[in-house]
C-alpha cells in the first residue's frame, strides 16, 4: 500500500491535456495557411510594398516557431526565388527585408542553405558586400557566413568574389561583422577554385587578422579561426612577407602559442614554422627576437600530437648548427618532457611542482634569451 502511495504522481486533468492538443493543431493549421498565403503573396503579388511586408512577415513567423519544420515548408512553398529577386531591388528596404528573411530560412536547415545558393543568391548577396551602407553589407556577411557552412555551397562562394569583400569587412566593418567575416573565410579557406591550388585567401588579411589577433584572448575560438587563417597565409610568399611587414606579426603569433589554446597554439606554432622553413636564415633571428623559445619548450610539453611535433621541429630550425649545441638543447627539451608526462595526474602536489619546476625552465630559458639578445646589440654598436 505505502509502495503504491509513493509511485501515484499528479496527473494533469484529461480536459487540460487535450485542450492543449487542440491548441497546437489549431495553431499549426493556422501556420500552414499563413505559409502558404505569404507565399502567394511574394510569388503573384504585384505590389514591392506588399512582398517586402510578406518577407518581413516570413522572417517573423520562422523566428517566433524556430522550427526546421516551419523552414522547410516555407521552401516547400516557393519563397526562396522570390526573395533572391527582391536582393536584386533598387529599394534598400526590399533588399533588407529579403536578406533577414533568407538568413531566417537558411540558420539550422542545410536544405535551404543549399537550395539558396543553388536559386542564384550569392551573385546580388556580393553586390551588397559591395555596399557603403554598413547595415546592408553586414547583413550580406552574416548571410554568407550561413551559407558557408554548407559544404556544397563553399567552391560556388569561393568562386563569386566574395572572399575579397569579406577581407575588406575585417577592416572595415563592425566588431559583428569582423567576426562573421573571419568565420566564414574560415569555413571558406579550405576550399579551392576549379581544382587548383589557389587557395581562397589573400595576403591583404594579414594584416587585420594580426590586429584582431592582438585584441582578442588568445584562448578564444575566435582566435583559433584567425590564427588558422594566418597559418593557411604563411604557406605563401606574399602572406609571408605580409606577416613579417605588420607591426608586431611575428610576435603576436609567438604570443599565441604562449598564451593560446591547444588549437589556437596549433595553428601558431604551424605559422611560425613555416615561415623558418621557407627560409631559414631569413625568419630563424626574426622569430628568435621575440623570445620563441620558451613558449616552444612548453609546447613540446603541453601542446597536442602534432603541435609538439612542430614545435619540435622549429627548435631545430632555430638552434645553432653546432652538433654540441643541438645536443644540449635536446637534454633540456627531455627534461621538460619527462617532468610533464611521467608525474602521475591523481598526485595533485607532485603534479603542481613538476608544472612549477616547467614554468621555472621555461623563464629560465626567456631570461637567457633576451640577455643574449641584449648582449648581441651591444656588440653591433660601432664605437665612434
Amino acid at each position: 500500500m505505502g509502495q503504491e502511495e509513493e509511485d501515484e504522481t499528479p496527473a494533469e486533468p484529461p480536459s487540460a491535456a487535450t485542450k492543449k492538443d487542440r491548441e497546437g493543431e489549431a495553431w499549426n493549421l493556422r501556420k500552414d495557411r499563413l505559409i502558404l498565403e505569404l507565399a502567394d503573396k511574394l510569388i503573384t503579388g504585384g505590389d514591392l510594398s506588399t512582398k517586402i511586408q510578406a518577407a518581413r512577415d516570413i522572417r517573423r513567423l520562422v523566428r517566433k516557431s524556430s522550427s526546421t519544420k516551419t523552414r522547410s515548408k516555407f521552401a516547400s512553398a516557393g519563397v526562396i526565388q522570390p526573395l533572391i529577386l527582391m536582393l536584386l531591388s533598387p529599394n534598400l528596404d526590399a533588399r533588407e527585408a529579403s536578406l533577414l528573411a533568407l538568413l531566417n530560412l537558411a540558420v539550422r536547415n542545410e536544405r535551404n542553405k543549399v537550395s539558396i545558393v543553388t536559386a542564384g543568391a550569392i551573385p546580388p548577396l556580393v553586390e551588397i558586400l559591395k555596399f557603403q551602407t554598413s547595415s546592408l553589407r553586414e547583413l550580406a556577411t552574416a548571410a554568407i557566413l550561413t551559407l558557408s557552412a554548407a559544404e556544397p555551397n563553399k567552391s560556388i562562394i569561393a568562386a563569386s568574389g566574395a572572399p575579397q569583400f569579406l577581407v575588406q569587412i575585417l577592416t572595415l566593418g563592425s566588431v559583428q561583422g569582423k567576426v562573421d567575416a573571419v568565420t566564414a573565410l574560415h569555413n571558406l579557406s579550405t576550399c579551392t577554385v576549379d581544382n587548383s591550388s589557389h587557395v581562397i585567401l589573400d595576403h591583404k588579411a594579414v594584416t587585420p587578422l594580426i590586429s584582431l589577433l592582438k585584441e582578442c584572448k588568445k584562448y578564444s575560438k575566435f582566435a583559433e579561426k584567425a590564427t588558422a587563417l594566418l597559418e593557411i597565409l604563411a604557406k605563401s610568399e606574399e602572406g609571408r612577407a605580409a606577416i613579417t611587414d605588420s607591426e608586431g606579426g611575428i610576435l603576436t603569433i609567438v604570443e599565441t602559442v604562449e598564451d593560446g589554446s591547444l588549437v589556437s597554439m596549433e595553428h601558431a606554432v604551424g605559422a611560425l614554422l613555416s615561415l623558418c622553413q621557407s627560409n631559414r636564415d631569413k625568419y630563424r633571428g626574426l622569430i628568435l627576437s621575440e623570445g620563441a623559445i620558451p613558449g616552444l619548450l612548453r609546447l613540446t610539453a603541453e601542446g597536442t600530437t602534432k603541435s609538439q611535433e612542430r614545435a619540435r621541429t622549429l627548435l631545430d630550425l632555430l638552434r645553432d648548427t653546432p652538433e654540441e649545441k643541438r645536443l644540449a638543447s635536446s637534454v633540456i627539451e627531455k627534461m621538460v618532457y619527462d617532468i610533464a608526462s611521467q608525474v602521475d595526474g591523481s598526485d595533485k602536489a607532485a603534479a603542481e611542482t613538476a608544472k612549477k619546476l616547467l614554468q621555472d625552465m621555461v623563464q629560465r630559458s626567456r631570461n637567457h634569451v633576451q640577455r643574449k639578445a641584449a648582449s648581441c646589440t651591444c656588440s653591433n654598436i660601432k664605437s665612434p
